[in-house]
């Protein structure tokens, strides 16, 4: 058979052979001495050299086509592991299957040896897989570009129930089988120094960068594989290094700590996703982090652009460059730089390319959350950046008052420059001026970027700000992670789904049959107990699958409301121990999230959900009627596990918070029914899976707006509902942690005498009988599989590969070029 995504056929002898050849020539064992983990490597490395070939042959046939290029940057790309999901897009799952059975091995097994690449952490770093997953899968020319982090976020583990971070070595010490060391592509970086100017040869004024110290950026690169093509595409991750790592002469006078001292600072820049920020030198680390990553992915893209022999004018032509939030954003002023003093362009030449070759994603409508740098540290570490910056802002402050002659409140509100006890460089304000297309991530948000964030630069700049709602790939998400479910679609639409997710729509009308219920709810059951057989291996904790199972898995973060999940669960707990008449049907309530090192609060919640966890999951007076899971070390692994066995989906952001979310749709698809505000990408889930198959609750974004401005008093709620009260007071006594009452009082504390900023006591009695309803229609399990397969079958918007289309024809003016 003719491999997807590969040129030659499949040759199984060839492949055992390169197993083994790899297994002692790579990894010095013997197929006697060979543990599980060496026989993963070894196939990896394997399959890798099928990869590294194609990634090789479409680099060259790209180049080779003058297409035009989309050009990602994210500081994070959440990949999840990669071996079991490039089988199936190269089409070779079943025939590597047969061949290491062969070597007496089983595949699932070799899997789940490895480690999820530690290269990011929520939602931004898994939408940006998802997008090169689509991008790939299409055939849009495109390289990713991010960090080679050593450590990523961190691993999570609990302690007496507290949050403990431990570095994530996802490489382990022979490093991932996948990634290839590109070592001609590598990049030197200035950092600091001092800016001087000069006369050129046609006697003009010049301005250039002496850089202080430098730094290598080593190029990795991951291969991006084509569903069902023969196109593979770089994720190219920088590493830094000292270009002089050691030096003789100190280690010689015994100062052996200080020979390597170059080594030890570059090797910090990548050493974890995300270097704490809340003192001086992690917020100069994580500029430097940021600028390394964009001062190497523009030369990087330069570097193509003239290999291919094209001209510095054509630039804009032939790249674009997205910047994924804001984290990229001094990438901006480092193409001025380099267009300006090494290609010694003059201010509006290099304008006209720079302005027309970058556009922005916008994920956030938080004021803390868009980025801000002080001016004081970008002057000292990138001092020409700093000028151009100020020049950029400069004229662009001329451009103001034209529109808006003398309003200087509108200069202070647009301008780059935030002024201030310490002057503030505002990235979000220096993307939206220097790119030709902003986009917002769903409908909703991105109205309320136009309407609440940069109403402005909207009117300054009509047609800029654009709508792009996320999407998620169907081929990790659905074919890959839940392969019962997959196998009755194609059963149903036929077997090319997964490229075409348009098809899906065909189960609509198996809702109402009823053999389909039963074979579909008979996957979600085999799913719930894959879950808990997980649980009860890895927790101890016994779980029944006959039980809701109901999930809130994301960043631990105030405004995704996991305590309001927390207080409902306590508010049941306080019946089924108060009201002797009170029925539920049995429910386990499971967490997946990591909060922050230094997020406090956040911290707090986890706390509390696992010392109520320890109570309710041991207290026989509650008759296994309530079980609650927090699972440890959340990733991409786990959320396979953990999507296809949902039964209710928790997307309870505050109104207006939350930009899109794409594990909605991940649940939605995998044929869970979501309880949600009308927030982020839920609003359009209901348009199109109907109001009778998502349960909405909660207050509208106007309506959050009108009680913040009135003047919201949650006292007022506690008094008043006495469910709500009985609950949180709760979290003072000992209930929970024996002999130590108060331990939880934190978050009764955030929710009362801290004013409740994300609106928790506000929402809860709607949250509460939302659940009742749940409760009751999961009764009748005939009209719930109705409403799980219709979710399921309506889904089809929320394909990553719909967004990426967006993206190409409204945003990049990008066409698919097919590797025949």
């Amino acid at each position: 058979m003719t491999t997807r995504g590969q040129t030659q056929q499949f040759d199984k002898a060839a492949f055992k052979a390169a197993v083994q050849k790899h297994l002692v020539t790579t990894y010095a064992q013997t197929v006697e001495t060979a543990d599980t983990r060496s026989w993963y490597l070894a196939v990896g490395r394997a399959l890798a050299e099928i990869s590294t070939g194609s990634l090789l042959e479409t680099e060259k046939f790209v180049a080779e086509s003058n297409a035009r290029s989309v050009n990602y940057l994210s500081l994070e790309f959440l990949i999840g592991r990669l071996t079991g999901n490039n089988l199936i897009s190269m089409g070779l799952y079943e025939d590597v299957s047969g061949a290491v059975e062969e070597l007496g091995l089983n595949l699932s097994d070799l899997l789940e040896e490895e480690r999820d690449p530690a290269l990011g952490n929520g939602g931004l770093g898994r939408l940006a897989a998802c997008f090169m997953d689509s991008l790939a899968a299409q055939e849009y020319p495109a390289v990713g570009y991010g960090l080679h982090y050593e450590y990523g976020l961190f691993r999570q583990s609990f302690e007496n129930g507290r949050q403990v971070e431990a570095p994530d070595a996802w490489r382990g010490i022979e490093g991932y089988p996948w990634e290839v060391l590109r070592p001609e592509l590598n990049q030197t970086v200035g950092l600091y120094g001092r800016v001087e100017s000069y006369i050129n040869e046609d006697g003009e004024n010049c301005r250039r960068w002496v850089p202080a110290l430098n730094v290598e950026g080593v190029a990795w690169d991951l291969p991006l594989i084509g569903y069902d093509n023969k196109s593979v595409y770089p994720l190219r991750l920088w590493e830094c290094r000292s270009p002089a790592p050691f030096n003789l002469a100190r280690f010689n006078d015994g100062d052996y700590v200080g020979a390597q001292y170059g080594q030890l600072e570059a090797g910090n820049v990548t050493k974890v996703l995300y270097p704490n920020d809340n003192h001086d030198q992690g917020k100069a680390l994580r500029l430097m982090q940021q600028y390394f990553h964009c001062a190497c992915s523009v030369a990087d893209i330069l570097r193509r652009h003239f290999a291919a022999g094209h001209k510095i004018e054509d630039f804009a032509k032939l790249e674009a460059i997205q910047l994924n939030d804001t984290h990229p954003t001094i990438a901006i002023p480092e193409l001025m730089r380099i267009l300006l003093d090494e290609q010694n362009l003059d201010w509006d030449a290099a304008w006209a390319i720079c302005s027309k070759t970058f556009a922005y994603t916008n994920h956030t409508l938080l004021p803390e959350a868009l980025e801000t740098w002080s001016e004081a540290l970008i002057s000292e570490m990138l001092p020409r950046h700093m000028e151009i910056i100020f020049e950029i802002n400069h004229r662009f402050m001329s451009l103001v008052e034209k529109k808006w002659p003398g309003n200087n409140e509108i200069k202070r509100k647009l301008s780059i420059i935030e002024e201030g006890p310490q002057r503030m460089v505002r990235m979000a304000n220096l993307c939206v001026v220097s790119t030709y297309a902003v986009n917002g991530v769903a409908a909703l948000h991105s109205e309320l970027v136009k309407r609440d964030l940069f109403p402005e630069f909207h009117e300054l700049f009509p047609g800029r700000l654009h709508n792009v709602t996320n999407g998620v790939t169907p081929r990790r998400w659905v074919k890959y992670c839940n392969p019962g479910l997959s196998a009755l679609i194609s059963e149903k639409v036929g077997d090319d789904w997964p490229k075409k997710l348009e098809k899906i729509a065909g189960l609509e009308k198996f809702a109402d049959d009823k053999a389909f219920q039963k074979r579909y709810m008979a996957v979600k059951k085999e799913n719930k107990q894959r879950l808990a057989n997980w649980v009860e291996e890895n927790m101890g904790i016994e779980l029944d699958t006959d039980a809701i199972f109901d999930i809130q898995i994301k960043r631990l973060h105030e405004y995704k409301r996991q305590h309001l999940n927390l207080v409902h669960i306590l508010s049941l707990y306080h019946r089924l121990i108060n009201e002797p008449t009170f029925d539920m049907h049995p429910r386990v309530f499971f967490f997946g999230a990591k909060a922050a090192p230094g997020y406090a609060l956040a911290k707090d919640i986890i706390f509390a959900i696992n010392k109520v966890a320890e109570k309710v999951n041991n207290d026989p007076r509650l008759g296994g009627k309530l079980k609650v899971v927090f699972i440890p070390d959340y990733r991409v692994s786990l959320a396979e596990i953990l999507f296809p066995a949902a039964d209710v989906s928790e997307q309870i952001s505050t109104a207006g918070k939350e930009a899109s979310g794409t594990g909605n749709m991940k649940f939605a698809l995998n044929g869970a029914l979501t309880i949600g505000t009308m927030d982020g990408a839920n609003v359009e889930m209901r348009e199109e899976v109907g109001d009778e198959n998502i349960f909405i609750f909660g207050l509208l974004v106007d309506e959050v707006q009108k009680l913040l401005e009135e003047g919201y008093d949650p006292y007022r709620y506690y008094h008043a509902d006495s469910l709500l009260r009985a609950s949180l007071d709760l979290l003072e006594t000992d209930e929970f942690t024996p002999g130590k009452p108060g331990q939880l009082a934190a978050i009764r504390h955030n929710l009362l005498e801290g004013g409740d900023p994300y609106l928790v006591l506000a929402d809860f009695a709607d949250y509460a009988k939302t659940h009742e309803k749940i409760d009751a229609e999961y009764r009748d399990q005939e009209n719930w599989a109705r409403k799980a397969i219709l979710n399921t079958a309506l889904m089809s918007k929320f394909s990553s590969d719909r967004s990426i289309r967006d993206y190409a024809n409204n945003i990049w003016n990008l066409k698919p070029v097919s590797k025949k």
